[in-house]
C-alpha cells in the first residue's frame, strides 16, 4: 500500500502545488504596461499588421471587442508547438521539442493507461501480444497506449538527454546554465529511461495499467524493483516540476495575457485604473543592488 498512497500524494502534491503556483503569479504586481503590438486578440486584420483598437475614432466610447479565436490560436502554436524558439533558435529547438513532445505524448499515455484500466474493470480484457482480446476498443486502447508510451519515453529520454549534452558542450549555453537546470535535466531523463527499462520486460504497459488500476480501487501496488524505481522517480518529479522553473507550463499564460497581449484601456474609473493605482503604491519588500532602489525598497525618483 506504499506505493499507492505515494502515488496520491505525489498527484495531490502536483495539483495543490501548480495552484498555489497560480495563485502566486495571479497576486503579482501589474507589469510596465508597454502596449507590445501585434495583440493576437485584436479583430480583424489588425492583429496581422500590429495594430490596434487605438485606432478607430473615439475608441474609448466604443464596446471592447475581443478575438478569442486569435489568442488560442496564437497560445496553441507557442503551447504545442514551441514557435518563438522556432524561430529564434531554430537547432535547439529539435532538441528542446522533442523532450516536450514526448512529455506531452506521456501525459496522453497516462489518459490511455486510465481508459485502459477502466476498461477492464468494466469486464472487457485488452488485447495483449497472443491477440487474447477482440473488443475494438480494447485493442484500440491497448496498441494506442503502447505506441505512445514508447514513442513518448524515448522522445523525452532523448530529448533531455541531448539538451545535457548541449548545455555542456556549448561554450554559450553554458554560460547561462546553472546546477539547477543540470539537475532538472538529470531528473526528467532518469525518470525516462527507468520507464524504458520497464517497457523492455512489459511492451505492452499492463504494469502501468495495475498500477492505475491499484489508484482506482485503492489495493497495493505489485511490482519489482525497476517498477518501484520508476514509481518513486515519476513520483517525486511530479512533486518537484511545479516548485521549479520547470512550472512554466503555467507562468506561460501570465507572461501572454498579463504581460505581452495586455492592452486592457486605463479609463477612468475603470478596473485596470484601480489596478494601476495600487501598483503605483506598491513598495518592493526585497533589498535589491540597483542603483534606482534604495534600502529601503522605494524606488527613487528619476
Amino acid at each position: 500500500m506504499l506505493l499507492t498512497v505515494f502515488m496520491y500524494l505525489a498527484a495531490a502534491a502536483f495539483a495543490g502545488f501548480s495552484l498555489y503556483k497560480v495563485y502566486l503569479f495571479a497576486q503579482n504586481p501589474l507589469n510596465n504596461r508597454w502596449e507590445l503590438y501585434p495583440v493576437p486578440g485584436e479583430l480583424g486584420t489588425r492583429g496581422s499588421y500590429g495594430g490596434s483598437y487605438y485606432e478607430e475614432a473615439e475608441w474609448w466610447a466604443r464596446p471592447r471587442q475581443v478575438s478569442h479565436t486569435g489568442v488560442y490560436r496564437e497560445m496553441l502554436k507557442e503551447s504545442l508547438f514551441m514557435r518563438n524558439l522556432f524561430v529564434n533558435r531554430r537547432k535547439h529547438w529539435r532538441l528542446s521539442y522533442a523532450m516536450h513532445l514526448g512529455i506531452y505524448l506521456l501525459v496522453f499515455f497516462t489518459f490511455l493507461l486510465l481508459a485502459g484500466a477502466i476498461t477492464e474493470l468494466s469486464g472487457l480484457r485488452l488485447t495483449t501480444l497472443t491477440g487474447a482480446g477482440n473488443h475494438p476498443w480494447a485493442r484500440l486502447v491497448y496498441f494506442a497506449t503502447s505506441v505512445t508510451g514508447a514513442c513518448g519515453a524515448s522522445l523525452t529520454a532523448f530529448g533531455s538527454a541531448s539538451l545535457l549534452f548541449s548545455r555542456v558542450l556549448d561554450g554559450t549555453l553554458r554560460k547561462y546554465t546553472d546546477f539547477d537546470e543540470y539537475f532538472n535535466l538529470c531528473f526528467i531523463l532518469a525518470a525516462a529511461v527507468s520507464g524504458l527499462i520497464v517497457w523492455s520486460t512489459d511492451p505492452g504497459f499492463n504494469y502501468g495499467r495495475e498500477v492505475v488500476t491499484a489508484m482506482l480501487t485503492f489495493a497495493p501496488i505489485r511490482g519489482g524493483t525497476a517498477l518501484t524505481v520508476h514509481i518513486l522517480l515519476f513520483g517525486a518529479l511530479l512533486i518537484y516540476i511545479p516548485r521549479t522553473k520547470m512550472s512554466h507550463y503555467i507562468g506561460k499564460y501570465f507572461a501572454y495575457h498579463k504581460v505581452l497581449w495586455d492592452n486592457e484601456p486605463n479609463l477612468s474609473g475603470s478596473v485596470m485604473e484601480e489596478k494601476v493605482r495600487k501598483s503605483l503604491e506598491y513598495i518592493p519588500q526585497d533589498r535589491w543592488s540597483a542603483p534606482h532602489v534604495n534600502s529601503a525598497g522605494r524606488q527613487d525618483s528619476l
